[in-house]
């Protein structure tokens, strides 16, 4: 009787405990937001009066723009908890599983998310959008104008990739199918970034996307604000050229050529894939980000780094991050992390350290050499793999969320993340073993929604206008509020 008394004691001081840490976390919510609310009024440059909610929400959905090192949106940091739902165009097109878009934008709005990467593209395939060069199918262009709709409807920002490394929607390869067509005699998928009629059917491509009006909200996506950037290409690979000359990167003086010479020009140096197609799209549209799509493999321009890759074979696919991502026009550095694929599908604990390691090594590239913040756009853990249990994903979730919190709190340049990737009920058949359900995954669920709302709270504390005065004012509640478990 005396142990079980014991017992029931420890077990109501245990609450008292947790319920008083809740009771503090909470306070500091509270009184951060408030002295926020009072920090902000002297940093914004008012106009006289008050503005209704309606224009105050309209300000909010502005362009994301790029400072440096940080994301930001009508002079606030914006950091991303996002999500991957590669096919969404594809469900938008049938009628029958159209909901489901909308659906999935419910509930990753509800749990915070606030930037989802998708396809702008499927090539020649089922369902395709450019059935050949230059020629649409209106109803599955209409499929992506829903998908931006729904988008912006839920207050999520969208970044849409523009052509596949891979065979999957088309890809390069069916570009070098469509050339073959015109009488072209071509040999490898990697012509496609050499090609020069392969590139002109890639820039028609690209022109058609960014000057299209969308039929449900009548806006052109170059002017669309739901759009947070353009991705050049899906995990872009050059094995032909393991030394990444193909995809070389230039560094060139703006003032010293004018931009119709620069794209112009026909020397072969320049027929550097990812310089020329960034310009390009950037002279379409210069409002919105652009990103290259790597997957964040390190090449021969700094050995020094290769240590950080996950295997020998992944010098020798022709990506190089730190010289591809220096490139005028790039504003930004993708990353993606695959442990179970790179190192082994059997789950251990060298995958969260290699993740950790993998993240943190880019983070530091992009403050020292890159100055320019850095997305991990893809990361996940496949149910398929030897060993896989809810409690590891769970456990990866949380190391990648904490990598960026560490970042994140010093003002650094891990600006966000994208699972891979988040499905909604009923699309069990699109599965590639890293669909995550929302509805079903709980614990999962709860760490994405925790995770959003440090985020949240860390961007409405900050204001560049303030310079981080925001931050640094209440640094000590902050780190109460990034690190603790329960909110």
């Amino acid at each position: 009787m005396k142990l079980e008394h014991v017992n029931k004691t420890m077990k109501m001081e245990k609450l008292h405990i947790n319920m008083g840490w809740r009771i503090i976390v909470c306070s500091g919510v509270l009184m951060i937001l408030m002295q926020n609310r009072a920090l902000a009024v002297p940093c914004r440059e008012t106009q006289g009066g008050s503005s209704g909610n309606a224009q105050e929400e309209e300000e909010e959905w502005e362009m994301v723009q790029r400072k440096g090192t940080q994301f930001g949106i009508n002079g606030r940091p914006f950091y991303v908890n996002g999500f991957n739902t590669y096919w969404l165009m594809i469900l938008a097109a049938d009628n029958s599983t159209r909901g489901k878009v909308t659906e999935l934008f419910q509930q990753a709005s509800a749990a915070g998310l606030t930037v989802c990467r998708t396809w702008a593209f499927n090539d020649g395939q089922w369902r395709a959008l450019q059935k050949s060069p230059s020629v649409y199918d209106e109803d599955v262009f209409q499929a992506l104008d829903f998908v931006v709709s729904e988008a912006r409807k839920h207050k999520i920002r969208l970044i849409l990739s523009l052509v596949n490394n891979w065979d999957a929607f088309g890809g390069k390869s069916q570009y070098v199918k469509w050339g073959n067509s015109y009488g072209l005699n071509l040999t490898s998928a990697d012509d496609f970034f050499s090609h020069p009629t392969l590139k002109s059917f890639y820039k028609n491509h690209v022109r058609t996307v960014l000057n299209r009006v969308n039929t449900f909200t009548n806006i052109t996506y170059k002017n669309d604000p739901t759009i947070f950037a353009w991705e050049l290409m899906n995990e872009p690979r050059c094995p032909s050229d393991p030394s990444g000359d193909t995809l070389q990167v230039l560094f060139l003086s703006v003032f010293s050529f004018s931009l119709n010479a620069f794209l112009n020009f026909s020397g072969a140096c320049f027929q550097s894939w990812i310089q020329e197609m960034a310009v390009f799209l950037k002279s379409i549209d210069a409002k919105h980000l652009v990103e290259i799509g790597l997957e964040g493999f390190y090449g021969p321009s700094a050995p020094d780094r290769t240590r950080f890759n996950p295997n020998t074979y992944a010098v020798q696919v022709g990506t190089d991050f730190i010289r591809n991502h220096q490139v005028l026009g790039i504003d930004f550095a993708s990353v993606h992390t695959y442990a179970d694929s790179w190192i082994s599908p059997a789950i251990s604990e060298s995958h969260l350290e290699f993740t950790r390691r993998w993240m943190e090594g880019h983070i530091e590239d992009a403050e020292t050499y890159l100055g320019m913040p850095v997305v991990f756009a893809e990361f996940g853990v496949s149910s398929k793999d030897p060993g896989f249990n809810s409690s590891f994903r769970d456990t990866l979730l949380n190391t990648v969320y904490k990598t960026i919190l560490n970042s994140t709190r010093k003002g650094g340049a891990a600006a966000g993340s994208l699972l891979w990737q988040v499905f909604p009920e009923g699309t069990e058949y699109m599965d590639d073993g890293y669909a995550l359900y929302l509805t079903r995954a709980h614990s999962a669920s709860n760490i994405i929604s925790l995770h959003s709302t440090r985020l949240a709270i860390f961007n409405s504390l900050c204001n560049w206008r303030c310079k981080w005065g925001c931050k640094k004012h209440n640094q000590n509640a902050l780190d109460a509020l990034l690190f603790h478990d329960e909110l």
